[in-house]
């Protein structure tokens, strides 16, 4: 995640003391890493494949008649009890939809009692005014509710005729109820040209919080690569969201803006800031090698199980299974360093080809998103195909594309 409100604007939110060492915004009891490296990963919990809605770029390819190996609810407890041994910081009930589960406010009652930072991903068409009370009761520390648009562009991304409305009930609920909540976006060619009024829609309902996801194809979304934004549209897409958060800072007003999903974004903010305020630049690519991108995350930094129990590097990694829950321990799963995409991703730099390899701002980058590269180039060292900085930008000179040529490293990327 790259937080534009507090790399831009000096806003610090709460999850500032994990994405970036900063003391501060940390609950009593939790302790600031000194490494990025060094953090627990937060757990994405694809808790039951079930789902109300029809969504064409699900990762996972829920939905109502989606088989699965679920847990059960005392399977589901040993699992929280091993993260919390673990030193697990924060578990994200993810799906399908999670409230669809009948058991899934004992899990959560059960997480919480466990000193876990327990978060709700959904698409909030189920949260009526009674279920908002009851998350707000039960002490979650924020829900993540999904909407790629205003209206009838949300409703042809959910698959069901009224899912804009339903999902903008269920944010007024949590809102009344007194829940930490947020929006999560998917930035498709679809509604890039529609951020101007979702900022508006955020002002209007006074939601503070929200997260621009950029693309990954995987699961249902496997298709939609033609629906991705081009280079171009991404840059103009990020330029956009600097530009309002910067102006709704400049009002007073109080935001938690990220985008997710491409570390690139951070880079592209370090340069702009160098043009516009090179000592603030310093300070934001302290915090960016802090944090060092795609090197402490997938694998690191966050984890996934998903609906059958399999253990991924992250919710995007559903073709690459690390283990089963049903058989061994998450913990054991995960701290297993000889696993050859644990392994990689934990070492990436000795791994990465062609223009990521060579790019100076690795450090801060990782490389963003293995994932992406392996369902593009079916190599998951392959470049970032959504990196959108140039050849210049990155220091990528002519002597340098053509040491890529003599090795082999001339990936041809989208445009």
């Amino acid at each position: 995640m790259i937080n534009i409100s507090k790399l831009y604007c000096d806003q610090l939110t709460p999850g500032d003391w994990l994405r970036y060492g900063i003391q501060g915004s940390q609950r009593e009891g939790e302790v600031v890493p000194k490494k990025a490296s060094e953090r627990k990963p937060i757990v994405v919990w694809n808790i039951t494949s079930h789902c109300n809605l029809k969504c064409v770029h699900c990762y996972n390819d829920s939905g109502a008649n989606t088989k699965s190996n679920e847990s059960t609810t005392p399977e589901a407890k040993a699992v929280l009890d091993d993260l919390a041994v673990f030193g697990v910081p924060s578990v994200l009930f993810s799906g399908g939809e999670p409230l669809t589960r009948k058991d899934i406010f004992e899990l959560i009652a059960y997480a919480v009692d466990k000193g876990f930072r327990t978060v709700i991903s959904t698409n909030g068409t189920l949260i009526t005014s009674d279920k908002a009370q009851q998350i707000k009761k039960m002490g979650v520390s924020y829900v993540g509710i999904s909407l790629d648009g205003i209206g009838k562009v949300n409703d042809q991304f959910r698959g069901v005729e009224g899912a804009f409305d339903s999902a903008v009930a269920g944010v007024r609920n949590c809102m009344d109820a007194g829940v930490r909540v947020g929006l999560r976006l998917t930035l498709t060619k679809r509604n890039a040209r529609d951020i101007e009024k979702l900022f508006d829609f955020f002002e209007t309902e006074g939601i503070e919080r929200a997260c621009f996801y950029h693309l990954v194809p995987s699961g249902r979304g496997q298709g939609m690569f033609s629906d991705d934004l081009t280079h171009a549209q991404s840059r103009q897409a990020i330029e956009t969201i600097l530009a309002i958060t910067k102006s709704f800072k400049e009002a007073g007003k109080n935001t938690d803006i990220l985008t997710v999903d491409n570390h690139v974004d951070g880079v592209y903010l370090y340069l702009k800031l160098l043009k516009e305020d090179p000592e603030k630049a310093a300070d934001v690519w302290k915090l960016l090698t802090w944090n060092g991108g795609g090197m402490a995350s997938s694998g690191v930094g966050i984890g996934c199980i998903d609906f059958n129990g399999k253990v991924h590097a992250d919710q995007f990694w559903g073709h690459h299974d690390l283990g089963d829950i049903h058989q061994k321990k998450f913990s054991e799963i995960w701290s297993n360093d000889d696993e050859p995409l644990l392994k990689g991703l934990r070492h990436r730099k000795e791994y990465i080809k062609g223009r990521c390899g060579l790019c100076k701002f690795f450090d801060a980058c990782g490389g963003s998103l293995r994932v992406r590269a392996d369902l593009y180039f079916n190599d998951p060292w392959a470049p970032e195909p959504a990196c959108y900085l140039t050849d210049k930008e990155i220091g990528l000179d002519d002597e340098k594309k053509q040491k890529l040529i003599r090795t082999g490293e001339d990936f041809k990327l989208p445009e």
